[in-house]
């Protein structure tokens, strides 16, 4: 079984051009360029509209494999969802001060981005994605 989630050749301009509302546009340009300066990897569209940075091999305990981006963001109809695909429970990651914001399993969620602090955000994009590379790493 694979995931349904796959990267595409779609461009992140085409994912930005189907945003209609202007706000959240021009927020989605500010986090692609927070997300590469951060990550420092090229933005890859996965499924519809997730805009996934970087990559890594995971295994499930029942043997399910794949691959899956280390972190990323979507434009939603009412928020932005930001993946940072680790436990936001996880003690190390630092939400202090962030500003407001929903939290999910593995997920941030955010009206527009003057609602958070972005020196905050790119920390807590750095932080999650160490933690989830260490997750999954196979090193010993």
């Amino acid at each position: 079984m694979s995931n349904k989630t796959q990267p595409t050749n779609k461009t992140v301009l085409s994912v930005f051009q189907s945003i209609s509302e202007n706000t959240q546009r021009q927020d989605c340009q500010k986090l692609l360029e927070l997300y590469k300066k951060t990550l420092r990897e090229t933005p890859v569209v996965w499924g519809d509209r997730i805009i996934g940075f970087g990559q890594y091999e995971y295994q499930y305990r029942s043997g399910r494999k794949g691959t899956w981006f280390v972190s990323g963001f979507a434009p939603r109809k009412h928020t932005l969802t930001l993946y940072l695909m680790c436990d936001l429970e996880h003690k190390m990651l630092p939400f202090e001060g962030l500003g407001t914001y929903k939290k999910g399993k593995g997920c941030l969620y955010v009206k527009k981005l003057e609602d958070v602090n972005l020196e905050k955000l790119e920390t807590l994009i750095s932080t999650a994605a160490k933690l989830t590379l260490k997750m999954w790493s196979t090193d010993e």
